[in-house]
């Protein structure tokens, strides 16, 4: 059963329901008013059964007859009986018989009374009641109850034709408006069915509403984007890394294959062969090692602590001063509270720390300062060409002087990954003599 057919059932059985809610409580209150009416104009006929008993009586004597006073005597639809004193308890040929309670009522013990009998095969609504004016005089009054129960059943079959054609034409309704309203929803299935086939997260979906769905479409499109966007990276990562690896596994192996061939270990270059192979392994392992802290740290970091930022740079740069060839550290570090993954902002810094400490000259300077959430070191490096300013932070980028070095094009890379994880910016900027490269994060505030 699809959801449209759903919401149409589900409508119909809501309109249904409020309908037989309604036509239980308006068949009652319709009967209720109809068995009203009857009694009123029952109370009004014996009020004016007096004038009805002298009218009769005055008939019959102007006829020169004796009045059938006790008979009971049809005024419209209304049926009159007059019994005269005294009243006695009985069968009465004329009406239906006398009981105690008629005697009590005509003597003024008992009020009177409403019932429902059935006299000749028909229907009718007494009412017993001592005739206004007199003593001992009984009066019963009678309406038939077939106008009554012939209306009542026209507004019950009118009541269940209402409501069941009310639920009917209700379920249509909803079921054609749930085409219009459930549209979008059926564009969002396409859509997820389309990428469930044809693996094209590029699919676009075209919700413009304001409602949940238009904003469940919207979602979706983003989620759609941030996974194409991730895909590709991963494609483009995977790529970027079996060229990267493959490098230093093809020498790698070549110099194992040439220590396995020929006098092996005796041989007299064999001590480079090892040394190089070694420095290869190396490399790889470095490799591996930031592919992994790639992969970490675009995550967002779990443990995270007001840190202060210059205290980190320190740490850093006292690491960097016991390397035999580092150059001269000078630094201006202000206290600076931030909100960060300490150990990923560690390696960031330590990153572009090792990248000045490669590039900068024998005996050359190195300018490290920290403020305002910003952390800025500057070398007296050979510098960075303007083209290659835009990707210097790029995975696995590495310009044409670089080409030469060792490295993996990743320290960089890493260090945007760290900043940007944290909500910060990197920025590179090219120097007459070096370049200063900085990154930002928001500062906490006392």
């Amino acid at each position: 059963m699809t959801l449209r057919t759903r919401v149409g059932l589900a409508g119909g059985a809501v309109v249904l329901l409020a309908l037989a809610v309604a036509s239980l409580v308006i068949y009652p209150t319709v009967q209720g008013n109809l068995l009203r009416d009857i009694d009123d104009s029952l109370v009004q006929a014996v009020a004016q059964s007096p004038t009805t008993a002298r009218q009769l009586k005055q008939k019959y004597v102007d006829s020169g007859g004796i009045a059938p006073i006790e008979s009971p005597v049809k005024i419209g639809s209304t049926m009159v009986q007059i019994l005269s004193p005294p009243v006695f308890a009985g069968p009465n040929s004329a009406f239906i018989d006398v009981t105690d309670q008629d005697v009590d009522v005509a003597d003024g013990i008992e009020p009177a009374y409403f019932q429902d009998i059935n006299y000749g095969g028909v229907g009718y609504r007494v009412y017993t009641a001592p005739m206004p004016g007199t003593r001992g005089v009984l009066v019963r009054v009678a309406r038939p109850l077939d106008d009554q129960t012939a209306v009542v059943t026209a507004l019950a079959a009118l009541l269940i034709g209402l409501t069941l054609a009310g639920g009917l034409v209700a379920a249509l309704g909803a079921r054609l408006a749930a085409r219009r309203v459930l549209r979008p929803v059926g564009v969002l299935t396409d859509a997820v069915e389309h990428v469930t086939v044809t693996q094209d997260l590029k699919a676009r979906i075209d919700l413009t509403g304001r409602d949940e769905i238009g904003r469940l479409g919207r979602s979706f499109a983003t989620m759609m984007t941030a996974l194409d966007a991730s895909v590709h990276a991963q494609r483009q990562l995977v790529a970027d890394a079996s060229h990267e690896l493959r490098t230093p596994l093809t020498s790698l192996t070549t110099n194992l294959e040439l220590l396995a061939d020929g006098d092996g270990l005796r041989d007299p270059e064999a001590p480079v062969l090892v040394r190089e192979a070694i420095n290869q392994a190396h490399e790889l392992r470095s490799l591996v090692n930031n592919l992994i802290d790639l992969a970490r740290y675009g995550k967002d970091t779990a443990r995270t602590e007001d840190t202060r930022l210059d205290l980190v740079a320190e740490t850093v740069i006292t690491k960097a001063t016991t390397r035999a060839s580092a150059p001269r550290f000078e630094s201006a570090l202000s206290p600076c509270l931030v909100h960060v993954d300490p150990d990923a902002i560690e390696r960031a810094i330590g990153n572009l720390v090792d990248n000045a400490v490669k590039w900068s000259p024998p005996g050359g300077r190195v300018l490290i300062t920290v403020a305002g959430g910003e952390f800025t070191i500057t070398d007296e490096g050979p510098g960075i060409a303007m083209q290659d300013v835009p990707f210097v932070f790029d995975r696995f980028y590495r310009s044409a002087q670089a080409r030469s070095m060792p490295g993996s094009g990743l320290g960089l890379a890493i260090v945007r990954q760290v900043v940007e994880t944290h909500g910060g910016k990197v920025a590179a900027e090219p120097l007459g003599r070096g370049v200063r490269m900085r990154f930002s994060l928001p500062v906490v505030r006392d």
